[in-house]
């Protein structure tokens, strides 16, 4: 076992702590500007108020995009999570000629610059698509997020599969209880918190993501990163945009503490 001596340690930890004051202090001034009574983000802040988070939360446009980033995001995550569970059980389950190509394959979306699958995915659906005369529209949004997002959902599930046992289940067949029955009863039960923190993950993940959306979104169509990066260049909407930020930030923290106290709870059963 490797031991640290106390100079390494206090300098590992030193490293630790100007990183993480590093990532932190910029997302602090973005939520003390959310209450900030001048219009454009200043520093210190001289005086607060809430009229920006009045104006946010009854902001027509910023509601239209929250709505799109959820229904893409569950829609996405849906697709994700089936997608990503079954080629989990193909692969670890079954071997066939080409299972590591399938499985390099199924990964690297989530490798590839978001530009690059961005372009290919609206060349496919301006180019190749549209000309035949499918309109793929909003739903095309939906699939180029789940192309990535079914990545986590994957390697969560091939994961907790790899631990399984198949004692269990050749068990349960045994004795009478059908595909369908095992499966309820014995498997899923077995890698339900990988299942779940893969589609908490696949949700933040689609929730977040910019460059893909940019080329696959529909004209008119806004998400809420999009929404953020187009008022970006509006410097007076500067304090309603820290207030779409803090709310993200609040609310990304539920799918992650979810998905690591489910995964703490799978590593201690």
């Amino acid at each position: 076992m490797l031991r640290l001596t106390r100079g390494a340690k206090i300098g590992l930890g030193a490293i630790v702590a100007v990183v993480l004051v590093f990532m932190y202090i910029p997302l602090s001034l973005v939520v003390l500007n959310s209450f900030n009574v001048a219009r454009i983000a200043t520093w210190p802040v001289t005086d607060f108020s809430l009229n920006w988070w009045v104006i946010a939360f009854t902001s027509e446009p910023i509601r239209a995009a929250l709505l799109n980033s959820v229904v893409v995001g569950l829609g996405a995550t849906a697709m994700a999570l089936v997608l990503g569970t079954l080629t989990a059980f193909a692969l670890q389950r079954y071997s066939f000629f080409g299972k590591q190509t399938v499985n390099l394959l199924v990964v690297l979306p989530i490798a590839l610059p978001g530009i690059v699958t961005g372009v290919a995915l609206s060349n496919t659906y301006n180019n190749l698509l549209e000309p035949i005369g499918i309109q793929i529209g909003y739903f095309g949004m939906i699939v180029a997020h789940a192309t990535f997002c079914m990545v986590m959902v994957f390697n969560n599930v091939l994961a907790r599969l790899r631990r399984m046992s198949p004692n269990l289940q050749e068990a349960s067949m045994d004795l009478g209880a059908g595909l369908w029955q095992t499966f309820r009863i014995i498997t899923f039960p077995q890698f339900r918190t990988a299942f779940v923190a893969g589609g908490l993950l696949a949700f933040a993940l689609s929730f977040d993501e910019v460059v893909v959306t940019i080329f696959t979104a529909p004209p008119g169509v806004d998400t809420l990163p999009l929404w953020i990066m187009n008022q970006m260049a509006r410097p007076n909407e500067a304090s309603v945009v820290n207030v779409v930020a803090t709310v993200i930030i609040l609310a990304s923290f539920i799918p992650v503490y979810v998905s690591q106290r489910l995964s703490r709870a799978e590593e201690e059963d």
